[in-house]
């Protein structure tokens, strides 16, 4: 690219970020507002520690975040309900159904019905929605245990850089340089979930520990405790956790080339995500079954630090 050439990715900085493109703003459905509420309502009884970076955005960026969540988190409760495999499949499918309802502007679902205007104020992609769905669909159809390196990559697309591809739009970061930091943040995010989550997986009959790196330590078991126990446990999350530092790597260079502002709910759930990766690395690997989470003076350094400055 030549000096003179204008950089996509880095338009001119626009005034101040209402969520709202007034020329276009009366061409908008109106806010559904009870939708909103409810969709609300699912992000904070959650506990979700993307809230924070949720609440730095105006109205409607913030509105579209919370729709977004709020689809993600009940498609995420149907994968992983105690019910038969064909049942979640069939509920998913209606889901699937509702996502094409969403973009004629008629959705049944309420949870949906506050998709509608981000979706078209954001240009949202239903790519993007049916991917989320395509990997619950992973988790439903069977109890995923030692994928191989290629499937768990699609898994962590499906399920957290498509999530990250919705909320880059919503976040105002569009372009390529957004898509690449939603494909490398979503996948640092959802290794770090993996690592963090070892025990309540095992629990579910889930081990997200990938074949490979199983194998690569003479281990032929794929049974989730069976893994968890053996001395080998600590140097296979070790290579996990260096795939996740190499995605955070990543994410950071590509949130370093785009607009600053956009960012900053993306930099706050990465920093917080780090610090996490970083709390378990100091916990140890085989003590996989103690919790670990930030404190509270921790959580509001992260969100001064990474979202208000």
């Amino acid at each position: 690219m030549t000096a003179t050439a204008p950089d996509p990715d880095r338009p001119p900085p626009p005034g101040p970020d209402t969520g709202t493109d007034n020329a276009a703003a009366d061409s908008l459905p109106p806010p559904d507002f009870e939708a909103l509420t409810h969709a609300q309502e699912i992000v904070q009884a959650s506990g979700t520690s993307f809230l924070a970076a949720m609440k730095i955005l105006p109205e409607d960026r913030r509105n579209a975040m919370f729709a977004i969540y709020a689809f993600c988190r009940e498609v995420d409760d149907i994968a992983d309900a105690a019910a038969p495999a064909a049942e979640k499949i069939g509920r998913l499918q209606i889901w699937r159904r509702e996502i094409d309802r969403v973009y004629r502007g008629d959705p049944q679902i309420m949870t949906l019905r506050a998709l509608v205007r981000p979706v078209r104020q954001f240009g949202l992609e239903k790519e993007d929605f049916l991917a989320v769905i395509d990997g619950m669909e992973m988790d439903a159809i069977e109890d995923i245990r030692g994928p191989s390196l290629a499937a768990l990559d699609t898994y962590c697309d499906r399920v957290a850089s498509a999530v990250g591809r919705l909320s880059i739009r919503a976040f105002g970061a569009e372009g390529e340089r957004g898509r690449r930091v939603a494909h490398h943040l979503g996948r640092a995010l959802q290794l770090t979930n993996i690592l963090r989550d070892l025990d309540e997986d095992a629990r579910r009959g889930r081990l997200y520990l990938p074949a490979e790196l199983i194998a690569a330590q003479g281990l032929e078991s794929r049974d989730p405790y069976t893994v968890l126990g053996h001395s080998a446990l600590p140097a296979i999350c070790a290579e996990v956790a260096r795939m996740a530092k190499q995605h955070y790597r990543m994410a950071l260079q590509h949130m370093r080339r785009s607009r600053r502002g956009p960012m900053r709910p993306a930099r706050m759930m990465m920093m917080g995500y780090r610090a996490i990766l970083a709390a378990l690395e100091r916990r140890g690997w085989q003590r996989y079954a103690e919790p670990v989470s930030l404190s509270r003076p921790r959580k509001l350094w992260i969100a001064v630090r990474y979202g208000l400055i």
